[in-house]
């Protein structure tokens, strides 16, 4: 049997406490991780600016404006810009959402933070999410498993303005997302408006390797006619869960994660959001092993 990696500790709230006593520790720690090597223009790139001497982060860029600079600040383009709320409370909005497995819903950052509405906490949460979007990634490789999964209630369930044509007795209305999993590896997943097989076969084709040593499906007929890859299936509808090493289970366990996500911590996403909802997913997971994860993410903020 395979050993268990083990667990990858990330900061307390007591290392937090200690990290970011003021604001000023936050600014210091948001410059550090967003320019490693020097402050740069956020407008043009430019790594020739001068420091304003009497106001603290701030820089002027004079080949944005050569007549009369461009002046910015620390958190001149990112999720922190244009809001009134502290950066140790955007960190510590951040913390909480990364060190919860399985989520933590914009209500409980309300109680936890004392905001005064929900919208201040939906908002955070939201652009925190946008940032988490992993851009960019590298082609799967290894062994890769890809499946699809679906997100929504039962008609039956639903409002009568949100069912789906047919009535209470219709087709799930529900949201389908395909997903890619390299085993011990990244996941990478993206929201669908239907699937098929042009959408499935080219998500594939983007996201996974041709030269993976096996790609992992379901007997779903969307991959039927995959070519290029050394496919291999297993039988659900025939209760064939495992054939040596073809088998779902990876995939099939990060969809369990984030379904339980929604069924305990959420409780409703919608279709619309549901991409944000599945980045933060996709993020914590690509960086289970990622004993800075905290610090990663204030890199793409």
């Amino acid at each position: 049997m395979a050993k268990r990696p083990k667990p990858v500790h990330q900061m307390t709230i007591k290392q937090f406490e200690a990290a970011f006593p003021d604001e000023e520790a936050c600014a210091n720690y948001l410059v550090a991780r967003r320019w490693p090597n020097g402050v740069t223009c956020p407008g043009c790139g430019n790594p020739k600016v001068f420091p304003v001497g009497t106001m603290p982060f701030k820089w002027q860029c004079y080949a944005c404006a050569p007549g009369s600079g461009y002046r910015f600040s620390h958190i001149a383009g990112t999720i922190f810009e244009n809001t009134n709320k502290p950066l140790k409370d955007w960190f510590r909005v951040t913390h909480t959402m990364l060190t919860s497995k399985k989520g933590v819903s914009a209500l409980q950052i309300q109680r936890v933070m004392g905001f005064g509405s929900y919208k201040t906490a939906w908002y955070m949460c939201h652009r925190i999410r946008s940032a988490l979007v992993e851009r960019d990634m590298d082609k799967l490789g290894g062994i890769v498993e890809v499946d699809e999964t679906f997100i929504g209630g039962k008609d039956g369930n639903k409002h009568v303005s949100k069912r789906g044509k047919g009535g209470k007795h219709a087709p799930s209305n529900k949201t389908p997302i395909i997903g890619a999993v390299q085993r011990k590896g990244n996941v990478v997943t993206r929201v669908l408006a239907h699937v098929t097989k042009e959408a499935a076969q080219g998500f594939v084709r983007e996201m996974v390797s041709e030269k993976v040593s096996l790609l992992a499906t379901d007997m779903s007929p969307v991959y039927k006619s995959l070519q290029g890859y050394n496919h291999g299936t297993v039988d659900h509808a025939g209760r064939q869960y495992v054939v040596g090493a073809i088998h779902t289970n990876t995939i099939e366990g990060f969809w369990s994660i984030f379904k339980r996500s929604i069924v305990g911590s959420y409780h409703k996403v919608s279709a619309k959001y549901l991409p944000l909802y599945i980045a933060e997913a996709q993020f914590k997971y690509n960086n289970r092993f990622n004993s800075d994860i905290f610090g990663t993410a204030i890199s793409g903020c």
